[in-house]
């Protein structure tokens, strides 16, 4: 191991321990190579020096001079097709279920075990899955209450094993997810997909879609009691300003405390037929703000602090059109990281009125 200034490293070094911002935060973790984006974001940070390992192999990245690709063209080599994503398709697989499910359960017909194998199998592929850069492979915005309840499954089994629920509660959560609104199954069309605003009357017979689904998940055996009161409570809010009993903290359970916050994200984030879906950075600030009496603090805090972990590298679209990459998150605001645009460091918790409106990867 060897201590280098910033300004002496080379392409391909390697970094042989952590490197912290001034405030502490992990600006790169061991074993991170560097390149020419790692050199900048170190000097925008005013770090000096960093410990690197002694077998410095200095080596440029793949392609930078499409010597690579020319070898190929000249071999006669032709790349095939990227195979299919696991993931993508078992998921759509599970929103055709889902579709079959609503139709059937206006008659009373829920094919639990069904929709648990599919559940299953896409969970498989839980790694695949970001909620803060998923989009559906084919997505049809008549189709907005299938994706939902497919997303807000995912989003949730993942909020249960970050918040540190017992491994017991992590499938049931998520099939909460997939049944919190199975109640919309017996809404008027015409009223769950109304593009303007709902009448007062129309409010109240869309509220009634939480004890409508509780009453078609009570007498199903193979759910267990938590998936039900999601169903009816996932409305509910902290300071028992929700709907439908006006339930305070202490009597929401904790599946529809979880399901809440998937439920408001996917809501806000994902483009519905009445309108476009809303950046998911401003999603979670409106959630953050919304956890002061409305949601459960705590699990906000994990949700927000977590999806954002992931995005160093992410390309971001901002408000005023230009395109970047992150390139740092700041623990203390994760929804405003720092964005590289042609070399320059935009830092969103400064420039406050930008903001990034489109997650692109």
């Amino acid at each position: 191991m060897s201590v280098v200034a910033v300004s002496q490293l080379k392409l391909g070094d390697k970094l042989a321990g952590d490197v912290l911002t001034p405030l502490g935060s992990t600006l790169f973790h061991k074993g991170k190579v560097i390149q020419g984006r790692e050199i900048e974001i170190l000097k925008a940070f005013m770090v000096q020096q960093v410990s690197i390992s002694d077998d410095r192999n200095r080596t440029m990245p793949p392609n930078q001079d499409g010597s690579d690709e020319i070898q190929e063209q000249n071999a006669g080599l032709i790349k095939a097709p990227a195979a299919p994503i696991p993931f993508d398709d078992e998921y759509e697989r599970l929103v055709e279920l889902l579709k079959k499910t609503f139709k059937s359960a206006a008659a009373g017909e829920i094919p639990v075990l069904e929709l648990r194998q599919q559940l299953e199998k896409v969970l498989r592929h839980i790694g695949s899955y970001n909620p803060l850069t998923f989009a559906p492979r084919s997505f049809k915005q008549p189709e907005y209450m299938y994706h939902s309840s497919a997303a807000c499954a995912l989003t949730s089994y993942l909020i249960a094993q970050w918040v540190g629920l017992p491994q017991k509660d992590w499938m049931q959560i998520a099939m909460a997810g997939l049944f919190h609104d199975i109640g919309n199954s017996r809404i008027d069309p015409d009223i769950l997909f109304k593009p303007s605003g709902l009448t007062p009357d129309e409010q109240e017979k869309m509220r009634r879609h939480t004890t409508v689904g509780y009453q078609l998940l009570k007498n199903v055996a193979a759910l267990n009691e938590g998936v039900k009161l999601a169903a009816l409570q996932h409305h509910e809010r902290e300071d028992g300003t929700g709907y439908p009993l006006n339930l305070t903290s202490e009597g929401i359970h904790t599946y529809a405390k979880i399901i809440a916050i998937a439920d408001i994200f996917h809501a806000m984030a994902m483009n519905k037929p009445y309108r476009q879906g809303q950046s998911p950075y401003l999603v979670l600030e409106q959630i953050k703000s919304d956890a002061f009496g409305k949601l459960d603090p705590a699990y906000v805090t994990v949700f927000v602090d977590r999806v954002t972990q992931f995005h160093n590298g992410t390309l971001v679209r901002l408000s005023d059109g230009r395109t970047g990459e992150i390139v740092f998150s700041d623990r203390v605001y994760p929804t405003r990281p720092w964005v590289s645009i042609n070399g320059t460091i935009v830092n969103l918790t400064v420039e406050r009125q930008l903001y990034i409106k489109e997650v692109i990867k």
